[in-house]
């Protein structure tokens, strides 16, 4: 048995030598091959055909010189910070004039955004509310009126100045004066309403006024001391006074009926500069009066 087993051990030997030299000889043609593969960076950097450099040349010229530079490095990125806005819409985009387009203003907000001083507001008068009224009426002229701190010009009318002249047959006279005292007759222990506010103003207010159901501009007019104003609603009513020749538009008033004035008398007594006698005595009380008591 022992014979046995040596015999075929001597035998493996042989042909276990054989697969190790054919394995060796496999192994070294894959590596031939692989080297054969390679590529050189050098030669393929040389020229080729008619540009081969001389041999002095090679010499002179480094090995490396046909290595690209490496590249040069890039800066580092910014480091990114947080910010309160958009990073897109940090600054407007570039638009040309074309693409523009100009809309109006919004409107305020409230009236402290707007430049000048806030309006005062409006004040809303009640459905049956028919005009302030102010007692005891001041006529300062022909269609005007001040009363309560306020000074109310009767619209509709040309308010006839109190130092305004009128002619008449070629003399003058004052019927501007004459038209402000018909008119604080007419306005005398009267309450006049007029559409004014309840709050009274230092400017002169235009408003229609009346006494009771009586039109005061109306009155004005007809009785001819004042003039419709142009386009008013007293138009046809001034062109009857004018052509009636009543108040302003009429002849100058008669002062027949007038009391003469009284006539001038002599000089008037200079009273003395003293009442001591001018001897310097003393002075005598009158006798019908008793003397001073002791």
């Amino acid at each position: 048995m022992r014979l046995l087993q040596t015999a075929l051990t001597i035998l493996a030997l042989p042909v276990m030598a054989a697969l190790v030299v054919a394995g060796g000889r496999t192994v070294k043609g894959h590596e031939s091959g692989i080297t054969v593969d390679q590529i050189d960076p050098i030669a393929d950097a040389l020229p080729t055909g008619g540009d081969t450099p001389s041999a002095s040349d090679a010499a002179q010229e480094p090995a490396t010189s046909a290595i690209p530079a490496p590249a040069a490095p890039r800066p580092p990125k910014p480091a990114a910070r947080s910010r309160a806005i958009d990073p897109d819409v940090v600054a407007p985009p570039d638009l040309s004039d074309q693409e523009l387009e100009r809309v109006e203003p919004r409107a305020p907000l409230s009236d402290l955004a707007l430049a000048g001083p806030p309006k005062p507001p409006k004040t809303k008068m009640p459905g049956d509310w028919n005009g302030t009224k102010l007692f005891q009426p001041v006529a300062t002229a022909a269609g005007l009126i001040e009363s309560k701190g306020y000074a109310v010009a009767v619209s509709g009318v040309d308010v006839v100045k109190a130092d305004e002249t009128c002619s008449d047959a070629g003399k003058s006279w004052a019927c501007g004066t004459r038209a402000r005292t018909a008119f604080r007759a007419f306005l005398r222990g009267r309450a006049v309403a007029c559409t004014v506010p309840p709050d009274g103003g230092r400017d002169i207010i235009t408003a229609e006024c009346h006494i009771g159901n009586q039109d005061i501009g109306q009155w004005l007019v007809e009785n001819g001391w004042a003039r419709a104003a142009q386009g008013g609603p007293y138009v046809e009513a001034g062109d009857k006074a004018r052509a009636a020749r009543k108040g302003i538009f009429g002849p100058a008033p008669k002062l027949d009926g007038l009391p003469a004035l009284p006539a001038a008398s002599g000089p008037a007594p200079v009273a003395p500069d003293s009442i001591l006698p001018a001897d310097g005595g003393a002075v005598t009380p009158p006798v019908d009066q008793p003397a001073p008591a002791q």
